[in-house]
């Protein structure tokens, strides 16, 4: 008999009044602030400006939920389409099935288009945001926890999960696969980070080193799973998916570091101070005030009245001392205005 084992819990919703609160939705909303917020830092830090990441986050992140999930129906359509079920469960993202896979070739659409509004290298801002990208997916995947999803073969491990009776599930303790990769990803976050500062990684190549890390996770997680998919020569096709991929991410590396080597040194346009902080522009503008200000000042000590007696700044070429006809010597000869006043 298993005495220690991770519980799931009873429900994955709470009800606040009419309105359904989803653990499944608050692990993924999570993840996103923590990609975003990291991206931010890391964004700032390669001399972006604060803000860039969400900007282009608005239109990642649509187009990688939407593409998720059609990657999700796509490759599992008997679960939708099958005999016996129904159709417009494919649209209830909210009961789970995301496929990674869709969601960032989908999201690269979305950030693609974000990237090219604000005239910024896609590849830079991927960089930025690969560690948060491996964090979001370490959040995300306990939504699976709240669902009691996507579990692994049974076992009597001290760290099994217990999964209840339900709907295409039989109550047991199982390999927790959910936390396998959690905990994976939450590695490839750190090996990113740490790449990025030892070999200075640009280009997209911060990014392509995360597809592959995943990928060899993914790769060995996805062998102990037992819920239903599709498979290709006896291997299920996520498995063979982390291969090509990681195969891919691995080429792009190669090559990238060949093509070009070494890290941008601009990854975001100075847009000036009138498309970037209303602050700057204002100190810009008094900088230029007071430089008029200064000028003006300058010039007036410059030139004396002539009722004075004395002239102004001496030559460095020696005019030296000065008579009473210094000042129309000093004076180019086809000036009126001296002559008149001396006349005067």
């Amino acid at each position: 008999m298993n005495l220690a084992y991770i519980p799931s819990p009873s429900t994955g919703v709470v009800h606040l009044g009419p309105i359904p609160l989803r653990g499944y939705a608050f692990c993924i909303i999570i993840g996103v602030f923590v990609a975003v917020w990291l991206g931010n830092k890391r964004w700032i830090a390669r001399g972006g400006k604060s803000g860039t990441v969400a900007d282009i986050a608005v239109w990642a992140v649509p187009f990688g939920l939407v593409g998720g999930r059609l990657y999700h129906v796509i490759t599992d359509y008997q679960l939708y389409f099958g005999e016996g079920r129904n159709w417009v469960d494919a649209f209830k993202i909210w009961e789970g099935g995301l496929g990674i896979w869709g969601a960032i070739a989908l999201g690269a659409v979305g950030a693609w288009i974000g990237c090219r509004l604000r005239g910024i290298p896609l590849p830079a801002w991927a960089d930025a945001l690969a560690p948060g990208i491996a964090l979001a997916q370490a959040c995300g995947r306990w939504g699976n926890w709240f669902n009691q999803e996507l579990y692994g073969r049974a076992t009597d491990l001290p760290w099994a999960v217990e999964i209840s009776d339900g709907p295409n599930r039989v109550a047991g303790t199982y390999h927790p696969t959910f936390l396998y990769e959690s905990l994976w990803c939450l590695g490839v976050a750190a090996l990113v980070i740490w790449a990025d500062r030892r070999f200075k990684l640009g280009h997209g190549r911060a990014f392509a080193l995360y597809v592959a890390a995943y990928c060899v996770g993914r790769g060995w997680i996805e062998y102990m799973r037992v819920d239903e998919a599709h498979h290709i020569l006896g291997v299920r096709l996520n498995v063979w998916t982390s291969i090509v991929v990681f195969i891919l991410a691995v080429v792009y590396l190669v090559l990238s570091a060949k093509l070009r080597p070494g890290r941008e040194e601009v990854v975001e346009p100075d847009r000036g101070p009138a498309a970037s902080d209303p602050a700057t522009k204002d100190e810009a503008q008094d900088q230029a005030q007071d430089g008029a200000e200064g000028g003006a000042e300058g010039g007036a000590a410059a030139v004396k009245d002539p009722a004075d007696g004395e002239s102004g700044p001496k030559d460095d070429a020696g005019a030296g001392e000065t008579t009473g006809d210094t000042t129309e010597d000093a004076v180019p000869a086809d000036s009126e205005t001296p002559k008149t006043a001396k006349k005067l």
